[in-house]
């Protein structure tokens, strides 16, 4: 079991430097994320592949228990800004052996637009590495996560996912799903970039610290007409209409990442799952 840990904290260095193509000119602003400010995030055009793809039940499922599910894609490197890291786990899990456990050691630092230097530790989910490429949405996602990490300054938040249009480096049009220091999970960068102006959010469900909590997705990135709904523990929490996707989630990314304010915090992830489904409930 420790040599199954270690084997992924050396593998995750290795990544770092292994996939350093995938990190684009500048490792600090790797995926353009911020929770307000996205590199040319409106500029997203949509090919032909991605507007005529069509749905063939598929679905892509990991309960995080070996660093070989993660082989094809990008890792972010373990101690990223020396502020934060991430490997496998026994601590917390809900099925398997290992759950992803990811932690913030210190505070991020300071940087000026447009360097990004938010809290990273995740594998990515490119969708659009796999043989059939990325999934024709409508999808559902799935995945419980534990968070434990008190978020109590209004510049404190906290990202449970990042769903993206694009299969590049760029990530040029996401969909988030957040928290913050009133604790309750929304959606951001919806329906436009830089918005958050929901079709519906719960009033009162607040999302619990420190204990198992299933979250699901349900993702239409049409150009026109997409909609994004989410759920907690099986309760409508957010939901939003979506513009701007080209119809197909490329790529898409859980685990840790959070503002550079946190000096501490920990996150598990486990179970999580994607599919192809006709149309969102």
């Amino acid at each position: 079991m420790f040599f199954r840990i270690l084997l992924f904290s050396y593998l995750l260095a290795c990544f770092s430097f292994c996939k350093k193509s995938n990190e684009g000119p500048d490792a600090l602003s790797y995926l353009g994320l911020t929770s307000l400010i996205y590199q040319n995030a409106t500029s997203m055009v949509c090919n032909a592949s991605q507007l005529t793809k069509t749905q063939a039940n598929r679905s892509y499922q990991t309960s995080f228990e070996s660093v070989s599910e993660f082989s094809n894609f990008y890792i972010v490197p373990t101690n990223y800004q020396s502020a934060a890291t991430h490997s496998l786990t026994t601590e917390q899990k809900v099925t398997g052996t290992f759950a992803h456990k990811a932690s913030i050691t210190a505070l991020g630092p300071n940087c000026l637009f447009p360097t990004n230097c938010n809290h990273r530790a995740y594998p990515t989910i490119q969708l659009h590495k796999l043989a059939s490429g990325g999934f024709k949405t409508p999808v559902l996602i799935e995945f419980s996560v534990y968070l434990d990490m008190p978020l109590t300054s209004q510049d404190d938040w906290y990202s449970f996912a990042t769903y993206s249009a694009d299969a590049s480096d760029s990530w040029k049009r996401v969909v988030l799903l957040n928290t913050d220091s009133k604790n309750k999970a929304y959606l951001m960068h919806v329906p436009l970039h830089g918005q958050s102006s929901l079709t519906y959010q719960n009033p009162s469900l607040l999302f619990p610290q420190k204990k198992w909590v299933k979250i699901k997705t349900c993702l239409n990135l049409a150009p026109t007409n997409g909609e994004a709904k989410v759920w907690q523990d099986e309760v409508l929490v957010s939901s939003s209409k979506v513009s701007g996707g080209c119809s197909v989630l490329e790529q898409a990314h859980f685990g840790l990442y959070a503002s550079p304010s946190l000096s501490s915090g920990t996150v598990y992830n486990d179970d999580l799952s994607i599919r192809e489904v006709s149309e969102c409930p």
